[in-house]
């Protein structure tokens, strides 16, 4: 399979464990949520949506972490999240965690891997 990739922002938009980038990826058919956000160094993507229900987690656009800047959080529920690994840590998300997405930093750039 070939692989393509879709630029999502600047690195340097990316501050560790600050405001992530919102955007949407195409997904059985229609346009769904997602983001990425940097942490210890390193930058993850996931859908927006908590696992426990069909919930986007930021506070306000962008705003991922929660107070402590260990977790991410979601909004509605307050389930936590690892932020290098969307694992559940905690919280009405029960054990599910959040969906990843491949990305990858190259050349100051946070791109989208895509499969074609």
């Amino acid at each position: 399979m070939a692989e393509d990739f879709r630029l999502i922002c600047a690195s340097d938009d990316l501050a560790d464990a600050g405001k992530g980038v919102r955007f949407t990826v195409e997904r059985y058919g229609r346009q769904v949520p997602a983001f990425v956000i940097r942490y210890r160094g390193a930058v993850y993507g996931y859908f927006n949506e908590c696992g426990h229900v069909p919930a986007e987690l930021d506070w306000m656009p962008g705003e991922f972490f929660d107070d402590s800047k260990l977790y991410l959080i979601c909004s509605i529920h307050g389930a936590l999240y690892a932020p290098d690994s969307g694992r559940c840590l905690g919280g009405r998300c029960q054990g599910k965690g959040l969906k990843p997405l491949k990305v990858r930093e190259i050349d100051g750039k946070i791109l989208l891997e895509q499969e074609r």
